[in-house]
């Protein structure tokens, strides 16, 4: 799947932005243009992909963003969108008389919840927030970026039951970026965000709520009575690391976000989606060959030789190499 960016505006300054580098060094009139819009769609269509993420800052900042989700409906996508859930009165109405018309399996909100409690907002960005919740609450699955070790998800539940949101929460581990400071979760820190988080596993079942663990999360670090709730939860989990392939306003791709400083490209240069992808897990085997993972043990562990783990994301692995880790062998 491609992730389209269609601004690098965003409505917010979260304190693990891992997309911070791509905002600060775009400027604040950057949204995609129809011609690339019209472009990527027939690059997709090509690579027989029929499945798009529409990305920012914050997608629906760009002027045309009912018209560029109508038309992708109409060249036969399914779409999900990433969004804050923050945006004016006069939007949210726009998108919602438009939304709540299209079946839910065929457009998505992706809505990223921060604790009103450890992550304040300003004045106002939790009203909006749950006005968003309130129309399009159905369409919208809840995703929760982690920070911190002492994270709660208790608010999510609330929000999952007070707004008949789609019973799955998609989890990330904030990841670190280059040549900006965020917070994130270190290697060190992993386990008890793992525990922290089966901890919740009453409140899981009751809800009938899925756990949908995102990239970075390394195998070892749960034990099996974790990885058979969290099997028996959700159908699976992924410990694994592949390229995202985040496409940029002017066409610009590169792996994902917290890796945006490598080995960026244009789109022009590649004759499909399949071809980006290649370009950039070669990239990221390369770079596991001379670090194979964020932990002393992943040089010798059978679960990334066998493939089913990547040992750690290469965002967190690049980091730790660089600064943390003593291991000789992590050493950049």
């Amino acid at each position: 799947m491609a992730n389209l960016l269609l601004t690098t505006r965003c409505v917010r300054s979260c304190p693990y932005c891992f997309a911070r580098n791509e905002m600060a060094q775009s400027p604040q009139s950057d949204t995609v243009s129809w011609e690339n819009i019209i472009y990527l769609a027939d690059f997709l269509v090509r690579s027989g992909e029929h499945h798009i993420a529409l990305l920012g800052g914050e997608p629906t900042l760009h002027p045309h963003f009912v018209d560029i989700v109508l038309y992708l409906l109409e060249r036969g996508f399914h779409i999900t969108v990433f969004t804050s859930g923050v945006m004016s009165d006069e939007r949210l109405e726009d998108v919602a008389d438009h939304v709540t018309r299209i079946p839910p399996d065929r457009i998505q909100f992706v809505c990223n919840l921060n604790d009103p409690e450890q992550t304040p907002a300003p004045e106002g960005e939790l009203r909006r927030v749950e006005a968003f919740l309130t129309a399009l609450g159905p369409w919208t699955t809840p995703g929760f970026n982690i920070y911190r070790t002492d994270f709660s998800l208790d608010f999510i539940f609330h929000n999952i039951t007070r707004f008949g949101m789609q019973g799955l929460l998609r989890i990330g581990l904030a990841s670190p970026i280059s040549q900006q400071e965020n917070l994130y979760i270190k290697s060190e820190d992993m386990k008890n965000v793992i525990d922290r988080l089966y901890s919740y596993r009453a409140l899981f079942e009751k809800l009938h709520v899925k756990p949908n663990l995102d990239c970075g999360f390394p195998l070892c670090y749960f034990s099996d009575e974790q990885l058979g709730w969290f099997f028996r939860m959700s159908g699976g989990a992924n410990f694994g690391c592949g390229p995202a392939i985040d496409i940029k306003p002017n066409m610009d791709v590169y792996s994902c976000f917290p890796l945006s400083g490598i080995h960026k490209r244009s789109l022009f240069e590649f004759d499909s989606l399949q071809d980006v992808a290649a370009f950039y897990i070669d990239l990221h085997d390369r770079i596991r060959q001379d670090f194979p993972g964020v932990f002393a043990q992943c040089a010798t562990c059978t679960y990334r030789h066998d493939g089913r783990c990547s040992g750690g994301g290469v965002c967190h692995l690049l980091r730790d190499a660089a600064h943390e880790t003593p291991n000789p062998c992590m050493s950049l």
